[in-house]
This record gives C-alpha cells, sequence and structure tokens, in this order.
C-alpha cells in the first residue's frame, strides 16, 4: 500500500486548522517559499521540521507519528497498554482521580469514547439499561444516547445530545478520525428530542439532569486530561468527573446505597 506523501500530509492538516501558508509559515519561523517546496514536495523536511509544523498544527499525537512515517522516518511516539508497566504512575493517577470523585460517577475514556475504568458511583444509573450496552467495550456516547440506556433517565436529553454531539464534532474536527465520524452517523440515527432552550443566561454551565429513584439528580461534568503527553495512549486518555449541580443532588447521592 502507498504511502501518501508527507508534504500533502501537512497541506491537508493545514487547510483543516483554516491557515493560510503565510500564517503557518509565520509561526512556524520558516519562509513561505520553503513551506510551499514543502507540501508540493519540492522540498524534503527533515524530522525536526515535521514535528515543528505538526506542532504549529496542532496535530494530535497519533497522526504525528504517521507524519513521521510518510516522510521516512520511523514514529517518535509509542502507543503502550494502560496495563504496560511502563504506564503505572499514569494508570496510579486515573485511579486515584476516580476514587477521590466518590460517592459521585467518574470514567476514563479513550479517543473513541471506549471506558477504560470508571470508580463504580452511583451504580443506580444502570438500572434497566439493555444489558448489550454494558457487555465487552463499553462506549460512554452510545451507553448516554442510545434509546434502551441512560436516554430514557435523562431529563434535558435534548440540549445534553446537543452538547454531546458538539464536542464529538469538535473531536472529529481535530483528528480527522473516521472511527469518531461512523460513530457520530451512528448517533445521529437514535431518535432524541429537540435541543429545547440554551441554558440560561446567568448559568456557567448546562447541567446533565437524571431521573433516578424518583428524583432529580443534576451534574456539571468536567474532564482531565494528561498535558505534553508523548505517549499516543496518555494523549488520548480523559476523565469525566459529575460533579453535584445542587445541594438537592448531593443529598440524594449520600442518602443512595453506595456501588
Amino acid at each position: 500500500m502507498s504511502i501518501q506523501p508527507v508534504g500533502l500530509h501537512l497541506r491537508q492538516w493545514r487547510q483543516k486548522r483554516r491557515m493560510s501558508q503565510l500564517d503557518l509559515a509565520c509561526e512556524a519561523e520558516i519562509s513561505t517559499r520553503h513551506l510551499s517546496f514543502i507540501e508540493t514536495g519540492r522540498s524534503t523536511p527533515s524530522r525536526l521540521m515535521i514535528l515543528k509544523l505538526a506542532e504549529q498544527l496542532d496535530v494530535p499525537v497519533r497522526e504525528r507519528n504517521v507524519l513521521l512515517v510518510s516522510g521516512g522516518f520511523a514514529p517518535m511516539f509509542p502507543e503502550r497498554g494502560l496495563d504496560d508497566p511502563a504506564l503505572a504512575a499514569a494508570r496510579w493517577a486515573i485511579d486515584a482521580v476516580l476514587a477521590a470523585q466518590k460517592p459521585y460517577p467518574a470514567f476514563a475514556i479513550d479517543r473513541g469514547w471506549t471506558l477504560l475504568a470508571n470508580n463504580g458511583a452511583l451504580p443506580q444509573m444502570y438500572e434497566g439499561v439493555a444489558p448489550h450496552l454494558l457487555e465487552g467495550k463499553v462506549n460512554g456516547l452510545r451507553l448516554t444516547l442510545h434509546p434502551e440506556g441512560l436516554a430514557r433517565k435523562i431529563e434535558n436529553l435534548g440540549e445534553w445530545r446537543a452538547h454531546l454531539l458538539g464536542r464529538l464534532q469538535r473531536q472529529i474536527d481535530l483528528t480527522a478520525d473516521r472511527g469518531l465520524s461512523d460513530l457520530m452517523a451512528e448517533l445521529k440515527t437514535y431518535p432524541a428530542p429537540a435541543a429545547g432552550r440554551s441554558a440560561p443566561s446567568d448559568a456557567l454551565m448546562a447541567p446533565l439532569r437524571l431521573r433516578i429513584g424518583g428524583e432529580r439528580l443534576s451534574f456539571y461534568s468536567t474532564t482531565m486530561v494528561f498535558g505534553s503527553p508523548v505517549d499516543v495512549t496518555l494523549s488520548e486518555i480523559a476523565v469525566e468527573s459529575f460533579i453535584p449541580a445542587d445541594a438537592h443532588t448531593i443529598a440524594c447521592v449520600r442518602n443512595l446505597p453506595p456501588g
């Protein structure tokens, strides 16, 4: 199978970022002529130049390996399983964050929104969820938005669905990941209400409102990622934590049986 020239890859990423050659050349501190020659294949970029341009284009770590290979260099960023001994410190950090979030739910997810770990909090969330959504590699977006999943428990489903699909679309724009595009297409086939009204003007964030045990629970979500990762796996992991949005939620969760 032929490998696409590195110059063409770089031009495609520049166009995705809506940058002109002049913009990118200025950011990378090279001449527009040099950049033009790289993109057209008239000049062969060094390994350092590929990485420099990738940094300015905010190319994800996984795709930086693709750029290096297309430029004739070995991949620079390793990809390990989360259970690899080399990632022990990172796994400890993830587990510590998940444990500290109890009794409120938190999850570690990968780039494809597959659940890698969770803190087992609020098991009542999953009551009535179709078993097939909880088997094997569980996808967080599918679990949330599928009509047989958490969707039936979400009171502001239209608003929350719009929020999640917006996040997914930004991720697709950033990574150009075909798998994420396929996931988006699937999610859009699920029945859903209208997005509804936007959050009130004095609200800083839109909450997730769940109906559990006859009570309405409201949460704000936060996302934690590793800073400056040099491993593909770590660069794609995020920890999603759900923080109570009001005193009623705090009281209700504390009175529920622990997981």
